[in-house]
């Protein structure tokens, strides 16, 4: 479930090395013109940096992945729980209409898994030694099908697209507003001031912290989603099941009221727009609902 945090981070680190660059290379100062901004071509310019370091994001996703939480591919099973995993992942992928995902093991031990990959058949799906160590079989199985889920609906690409989407307003607009208050309110004549560089920086945290909200609110539906296809995959009781010992291990390893903020499983009030997964509990109780809804 590091699938989304992966992305953006990988995704807005991308965003800054290119926004620093095109400064350095004095390419924002070529989009004015003698009669003012050129935004036709600001917009084109923005578009192709925004959408270029999401699509970047997606293709190293898999790499950045594995480096950053050093799991380790199953090239040949060493034991039978990797004979198990490997199988039990063949089987998903090939009910879910997809090619055969790289299965991977990352020490770390806490309850965890996440999927990802720039396509639904070179895809990775990989699993915390923490899962392996305290769940079930079943428990297990149904989180697979849930990130099995994730390839199949193609959640990689869609949030690609969302990022390239809120990058490219971001960059814009940000871009808007420095020239509006340096050329406007600054009265600065001579090429881009120190008003330009000020502005546009503030304007792209604000903007760029609204568009991480609507990234994370694409996400948490796709949750839904996916939950829902670890269900059919894996069982319904068994994605319940797998809910239900998330939920408790969250609790058992909860978090000081002033930190809880910072913790995985998020936080109420406004830092809940920022979740990428809904909470737990929402999650069940949808799962629930359709299971009474299909009686």
């Amino acid at each position: 479930m590091k699938r989304v945090f992966l992305l953006i981070v990988t995704n807005f680190a991308i965003l800054a090395v290119l926004s620093v660059t095109m400064q350095l290379l004095g390419i924002d100062a070529a989009l004015e013109n003698e009669t003012g901004l050129n935004l036709q071509g600001l917009l084109v310019f923005a578009a192709i940096f925004g959408f270029g370091g999401a699509f970047i994001s997606l293709l190293i996703s898999k790499w950045m992945a594995k480096r950053a939480t050093g799991a380790q591919v199953i090239e040949v099973p060493a034991n039978t729980t990797e004979r198990w995993l490997v199988d039990t992942v063949k089987r998903q992928a090939e009910r879910a209409g997809i090619g055969m995902p790289e299965v991977a093991i990352y020490d770390a031990p806490d309850i965890n898994a996440f999927a990802t990959g720039w396509n639904r058949n070179d895809a990775l799906v990989a699993v915390s030694t923490g899962l392996l160590n305290n769940m079930s079989q079943d428990e297990a199985e149904a989180v697979l099908g849930h990130e099995i889920s994730h390839v199949a609906n193609g959640d990689m690409v869609t949030l690609t697209l969302v990022q390239g989407v809120v990058n490219t307003f971001v960059i814009f607009f940000s871009r808007v507003v420095g020239f509006f208050v340096d050329r406007v309110l600054l009265k600065n004549e001579r090429g881009q001031g120190i008003g330009f560089f000020v502005a546009t920086f503030v304007a792209q945290m604000v903007l760029g912290v609204l568009a991480s909200m609507v990234v994370a609110w694409v996400s948490r539906q796709r949750e839904y989603r996916a939950d829902a296809g670890g269900a059919e995959l894996a069982g319904r009781h068994k994605m319940i099941a797998a809910l239900e010992r998330l939920k408790m291990n969250h609790e058992q390893t909860a978090l000081p009221a002033q930190m809880s903020a910072f913790g995985i499983s998020g936080g109420g009030g406004m830092m809940a727009l920022f979740m990428s997964h809904p909470p737990l509990d929402v999650r069940i109780a949808a799962l629930r609902a359709a299971q009474s809804g299909a009686q």
